[in-house]
């Protein structure tokens, strides 16, 4: 089984690096999430899909430190879940390049934010997350697993890991507020 998943992540990535090597316009992707009020009952309920997920909305609460009843994830908790997920299997990728196996891989993210800035009590206070703790927890069963092999995953999968690197120096987030014009109808 651990040969067809480690040929698996080859089969699939060694074309892919070739033809982005050769046509790189070809590499740029496009993810998209949607968030809208659905069934919600209060401005701290809400839904959000994902276009890859089948149009199958997922709800959202807000936090209870701001008000909400924190009653269903909120976007801090899909925040911490999105760095979970990506690391996660950007760890299992790159062991499967180093020719490691590795044993019940688990990424456990917390996300701490002081809200008071959001309030608007404390000007001071920056308004988002001040720091995301990530502990991996997981074992290498077969492979290199000297201290060198295991630095290297851990440096290659860090670098690789797209919701890592998008939070880490910050990203270029550009709005367009279409208030008061005709637009998409609410969904719901």
């Amino acid at each position: 089984m651990t040969a067809l998943i480690e040929s698996l992540v080859a089969q699939r990535q060694r074309p892919l690096q070739q033809r982005y090597l050769a046509h790189p316009r070809e590499a740029w992707i496009h993810d998209h999430g949607r968030a809208f009020q659905g069934h919600g009952r209060d401005p701290f309920h809400g839904e959000v899909e994902a276009d890859s997920n089948a149009s199958t909305p997922w709800a959202f609460g807000i936090h209870r430190a701001v008000g909400g009843d924190h009653d269903a994830p909120n976007p801090g908790d899909l925040l911490a879940c999105a760095l979970a997920a990506c690391l996660q299997s950007t760890t299992r990728m790159v062991a499967e390049w180093l020719e490691m196996e590795l044993a019940a891989l688990e990424v456990d993210v917390s996300a701490y934010a002081d809200v008071r800035g959001t309030l608007r009590v404390d000007s001071a206070v920056p308004v988002g997350f001040q720091r995301l703790d990530v502990r991996v927890t997981g074992r290498v069963v077969a492979g290199h697993q000297d201290a060198r092999s295991l630095q290297r995953l851990v440096s290659s999968a860090e670098a690789c890991c797209v919701v890592m690197q998008t939070l880490n120096p910050g990203t270029d987030v550009r709005t367009d507020w279409c208030l008061n014009q005709p637009g998409p109808q609410a969904a719901g």
